[in-house]
């Protein structure tokens, strides 16, 4: 018997899917969910609205076991979602995206020791890693300019500082390559199986954590005065790929963010709004909420279908009139708006079942992706590729 599989005569574990009847669920995720329960030590799994499969683990859910099991958090140890208050005189997608920073530019102390965004620096880099540190990564992060529209809950927002037509910038990054360092070390050794040393696990753990949050810092901040606007703080940074110790219970979140009285921006899509939430999520749903829209199609399903359907330059503006700028154009494909669920199913969701209310949407203005070197002068784009050389 593996030593992670349940053993003969344990409790199964509990498995609930926290989606309503005509919202769509892979069955295959669903299945995934199942898989885990089955693991010795697990308590509850408890799948989000935005539920959909993973490489080995569903994305989308929060499990609880008495035991720790990195792959259940995955690579991207860290990754979440922060919200940034920015003032701009006047927000003009087709001038602004043109001034968004060269994201995929990492920041380097010795070659950028003047960059002021590192200011928002607070004592060290966490576990020393500075490959990658101030960019946004490939996959579904992004950077976004982004106006808070609908205020359905007006009291709360005013808390946050937030009113309608403010502008915010959204950060949706991860640990980069300091959480894939992690999980790897593990994984060539004891595969899917638990952590031998939990408290040396956690300790790197916690580290990338905080690194995921200072590099969404340190890009808003890059953005920011791209913009010509200053730094701000946060009003909401909350992550959805972690474990928290939970009254002596590993509590593992991938895809699922902090549910128990936090504030979470539950990201839609690019060509749809986002919505910030006040949850307040129990323990039937292990005290979480969804972190976004949840993919529909995978990547090569969104690749086939979009490039049936639609121009290169048809997804660079989305049906909100919003700009993106993204210079991979397989990316622009696997990220359309239409590989993902709808938003407002999963917050309906979500509202239903009692884990959140809405409090204020924000519609976006310019998306980043990844670089657009082709729209930089050549001397730009020489000096980009040298910066990646370095790395």
């Amino acid at each position: 018997m593996s030593p992670h599989q349940a053993r003969p005569g344990s409790v199964p574990a509990t498995v609930t899917v926290f989606a309503s009847p005509t919202s769509w669920i892979e069955s295959g995720a669903v299945d995934q969910c199942h898989q885990v329960a089955a693991l010795d030590g697990m308590i509850h799994v408890a799948g989000m609205p935005d539920l959909h499969p993973g490489k080995g683990a569903p994305i989308g859910a929060a499990m609880s076991s008495t035991v720790l099991y990195p792959f259940l958090v995955g690579s991207d140890i860290g990754c979440g979602i922060a919200v940034f208050p920015i003032r701009l005189k006047r927000a003009v997608p087709e001038k602004l995206a043109t001034r968004f920073p060269d994201l995929d530019r990492p920041l380097d102390p010795d070659r950028d020791a003047g960059d002021p965004a590192w200011a928002v620096l607070d004592g060290g880099i966490p576990a020393g890693h500075l490959d990658g540190l101030g960019t946004v990564g490939r996959g579904n992060h992004f950077v976004e300019l982004a106006r808070v529209g609908a205020v359905l809950e007006p009291d709360h927002a005013a808390r946050l500082g937030l009113t309608g037509g403010d502008l915010v910038l959204i950060v949706h990054s991860g640990s980069r390559g300091l959480g894939e360092r992690i999980l790897r070390a593990h994984t060539e050794e004891h595969g899917a199986g638990p952590a031998p040393d939990p408290a040396a696990y956690l300790a790197m753990h916690d580290e990338a954590v905080r690194w995921g949050s200072l590099n969404r810092r340190l890009m808003a901040a890059r953005v920011a005065l791209a913009l010509g606007a200053e730094p701000t703080e946060p009003v909401v940074d909350e992550c959805h790929n972690l474990v928290e110790v939970r009254n002596g219970v590993y509590l593992h979140r991938k895809g699922a963010a902090p549910g128990d009285g936090r504030d979470v921006l539950v990201a839609g899509t690019r060509g749809t709004p986002s919505y910030l939430v006040a949850a307040h999520a129990g323990a039937d749903a292990n005290h979480s909420v969804a972190h976004g829209a949840g993919r529909k199609m995978s990547r090569a399903d969104a690749l086939r279908r979009g490039r049936a359907k639609h121009t290169v330059e048809e997804l660079r503006r989305t049906p909100v009139g919003s700009l993106v700028v993204c210079g991979d154009r397989q990316l622009l494909f696997e990220e359309a708006p239409t590989a993902y669920k709808r938003i407002e199913q999963v917050i309906a969701d979500l509202a239903g079942h009692r884990l959140a209310t809405p409090v204020a949407t924000t519609v976006p203005l310019v998306t980043y992706k990844t670089a657009d070197l082709g729209a930089t002068p050549r001397r730009d784009r020489r000096e980009h590729r040298r910066g990646h050389a370095r790395r």
